[in-house]
């Protein structure tokens, strides 16, 4: 892909929240993780898991915890998106919980984006109930979920979300 290709294939993607009943294909899942595995890391510890959730009950649930977002229980996979503050603690201290983060985060939009680069629909969901997911799905303490990514075969949005003009973000030397 060349920089003319990267706009418009950015600019494709938007945030699916109806999918087709059929799943989400193994070598879809591999190829999205091993997408995430080449994203930036703080130190390259790495600090981000992922948890795969296809039971129908389990969705359900995490909807539930997600403000019962309809979405997270129809999409036919749910990649809880999680950071492992003990990965980057271990090399920075407390400091470590903000790479954690930023390290997952940066994950999970190579996952959002690798979805659309296969065909896949998605949507980052950031609004749960944090301690409702932690309880369901089991994580550990020093892991701590920050990201609801439904991922499947949908229906892109009728109309696209207006975004504000490029310039309003930039500050230049100083605020």
């Amino acid at each position: 892909m060349n920089s003319s290709e990267f706009f418009p294939f950015l600019t494709a993607r938007a945030s699916v929240r109806e999918y087709r009943r059929d799943g989400v294909e193994p070598e879809d899942l591999e190829f999205l993780l091993a997408c995430a595995s080449t994203a930036p890391s703080a130190g390259n510890r790495e600090a981000w898991d992922v948890i795969a959730v296809t039971d129908p009950k389990m969705k359900e649930a995490l909807s539930r915890s997600a403000l019962h977002q309809r979405h997270v229980a129809e999409a036919p996979l749910v990649l809880v998106v999680c950071a492992r503050y003990d990965r980057s603690m271990s090399r920075y201290g407390e400091r470590g919980t903000l790479y954690a983060i930023q390290d997952a985060t940066i994950a999970c939009t190579y996952l959002m984006l690798a979805a659309h680069a296969r065909g896949l629909g998605s949507c980052w969901t950031g609004a749960f109930q944090e301690e409702g997911v932690r309880e369901l799905l089991n994580i550990p303490a020093p892991v701590r979920p920050v990201a609801l990514l439904t991922v499947g075969k949908g229906t892109l949005p009728l109309s696209r979300t207006g975004r504000m003009p490029v310039g309003d973000h930039l500050h230049r030397e100083t605020w």
